[in-house]
């Protein structure tokens, strides 16, 4: 009796299906997002630079987040919702074209000095010298601190904002969505940013407090 041959199967379409099947778990499936912050980091100095001088505190916007990601601003603790506010009101303390003004600021400790500077467009101002200092703690979230770094750059975007409307008729925004092949427009950009500029200090991060 003559054994029966085994009837092979067809696989030739195979790899369609395979293909098919990637193509299927490509489309539906959900990738995580990576979240970071933007910021062009300064060039690299050719030569040697000397220590700065020392800043004054009264200068200084201190913000602090502790391992419980919770703020410290200023010395008192606050929610993150309040910060832009406080932010703002810190760094928008230089008047604008004063006539008699006190340097020092004697009258409101709580608040930066101001220093002469040559603004573009508007020739002499007095500047505040407000700088942001911020310090996290080992424990802080990545979370908690890309929304105090996005709370503290709105507040200087903001600043920014309405200073260009007052001035310009125009956000500082739109002048930046303006600003292709106008001169003109680049010099009040210029001008808004030599106002408020943006000054984020950030040191290493180190115990605060919090959780053990």
């Amino acid at each position: 009796m003559a054994k029966r041959e085994i009837s092979e199967i067809n696989a030739g379409s195979m790899a369609d299906i395979a293909f098919l099947l990637l193509i299927f778990f490509l489309v539906t499936t959900t990738m995580d997002t990576d979240t970071g912050l933007i910021r062009r980091l300064p060039a690299i100095p050719d030569e040697p630079q000397i220590d700065p001088p020392p800043i004054k505190k009264r200068n200084i916007f201190e913000v602090l987040v502790n391992a419980n990601d919770q703020l410290l601003v200023e010395g008192e603790y606050m929610q993150i919702t309040e910060l832009r506010a406080k932010a703002k009101e810190f760094i928008k303390s230089s008047p604008n074209f004063p006539s008699v003004v006190d340097v020092t600021n004697a009258s409101n400790p709580g608040l930066p000095e101001f220093k002469s500077e040559e603004v573009p467009v508007f020739g002499t101002m007095l500047l505040s010298k407000q700088i942001v200092s911020l310090q996290n703690d080992n424990g802080t979230s990545y979370n908690m601190y890309v929304k105090v770094q996005n709370e503290l750059v709105a507040a200087y975007n903001e600043l920014r904002n309405e200073f260009a409307l007052q001035k310009f008729g125009k956000t500082y925004t739109e002048l930046v969505q303006q600003s292709k092949g106008s001169e003109a427009i680049k010099e009040k950009m210029r001008a808004v940013k030599k106002v408020y500029p943006q000054r984020i200090s950030e040191a290493e991060p180190k115990k605060i407090g919090g959780d053990e």
